[in-house]
């Protein structure tokens, strides 16, 4: 019962129903054209929008969605943090060392297999890896933050169904508590009790909080080479993403209200859409950094690979309603695929 209503669980039947009608929409079948106008009405945003501003908001609300993504990645990743360098600080990977061994196997004592280090040293291991990924969800949701207001220039015009603006909140609401599942039960009833001791106890009472500053990242220096490569992979997404944000927003600078020109540089040479393009290289690095072994993850992951699939191949239909001269080598969103 608990895989299915817990916190996991929820988060599953969540995704799984986000990725359901986008699949469904997308299937070529002659009737499911209601179904693909539906979504895609309520996907549509800036110029891909049609038809009146009925039911929309202005597509600067997206500021919106890293606020609250940032806001609650920050007091997830303050929490499990705490949570685990105050839990885990006294174990490292030799605890089970040499003389434990030989104490077990000379009779030193009867409950090997109960109290075996290994296991805390797993649940070390994952409190740590959900740090590192919160720190990369973060990064990402910071450096979105900073484009939002500094970067891109939002037509006045430019607006997004509402629902589409509820799918972005749904989205950076979802993705910061689906990385920290792992242990946000355990972290949150850490946290719990340490508030309900401050109270009884009051400030005074309290013990002093004597923080390892190193303590706090070493672990996170002693990783294993598959968050290493994950973490190369989320930046060299990121920095890509960033790139192409600045080449759109340079387009708006000079541009009246309603005028678009085909942009170029960097991935534009290959797809009309290469920060969608980037978003999933961003959230492949995440996944690959997790290990790959949680179903959260991966759903996480396939939500933004059909969304923004989706997504890019209207905008690639309008790039090439638009211009006669649009470059006719580029793919929508994956180079020389798709």
């Amino acid at each position: 019962m608990e895989s299915v209503f817990g916190l996991a669980g929820i988060l599953r039947l969540a995704w799984a129903a986000a990725i359901l009608p986008i699949v469904v929409a997308s299937l070529p079948l002659p009737f499911m054209g209601f179904v693909y106008r539906r979504v895609m009405g309520f996907a549509a945003r800036g110029k891909t929008l049609k038809g009146s501003s009925k039911f929309t908001v202005p597509q600067r609300f997206f500021l919106h969605f890293y606020i609250v993504g940032s806001i609650l990645t920050t007091v997830l990743l303050l929490s499990i943090w705490l949570y685990a360098y105050t839990k885990f600080a006294h174990l490292s990977s030799d605890s089970l060392n040499f003389s434990t061994i030989v104490s077990q196997l000379t009779g030193g004592s009867n409950n090997f297999f109960q109290n075996t280090p290994s296991i805390n040293l797993k649940e070390k291991n994952l409190a740590w890896q959900t740090v590192f990924l919160l720190l990369l969800m973060e990064i990402q949701v910071l450096r979105r933050l900073h484009e939002t207001l500094n970067v891109f220039h939002y037509s006045p015009s430019a607006r997004l169904h509402i629902l589409g603006y509820l799918t972005g909140l749904f989205f950076y609401i979802m993705v910061p508590l689906s990385i920290a599942s792992p242990c946000i039960n355990e972290a949150m009833f850490f946290m719990k009790g340490q508030i309900e001791e401050f109270i009884v106890k009051g400030r005074a009472r309290m013990p002093d909080l004597n923080v390892d500053f190193f303590g706090l990242v070493k672990p996170l220096l002693g990783l294993s080479w598959r968050h290493l490569i994950g973490a190369l992979i989320f930046f060299w997404g990121s920095i890509h993403q960033f790139r192409c944000h600045a080449i759109l927003g340079s387009l708006r600078e000079n541009k009246g209200a309603d005028e678009y020109v085909i942009p170029y540089g960097d991935w534009f040479k290959y797809v009309s859409c290469p920060h969608y393009f980037a978003e999933i290289v961003i959230y492949a690095g995440i996944l690959v950094a997790s290990g790959g072994s949680d179903i959260t993850i991966w759903l996480l992951f396939i939500f933004v690979v059909v969304n923004l699939g989706f997504a890019a191949a209207e905008t690639h239909r309008w790039y090439k309603q638009k211009f006669e001269d649009y470059p006719k080598s580029r793919r929508a969103i994956i180079p020389f695929i798709y």
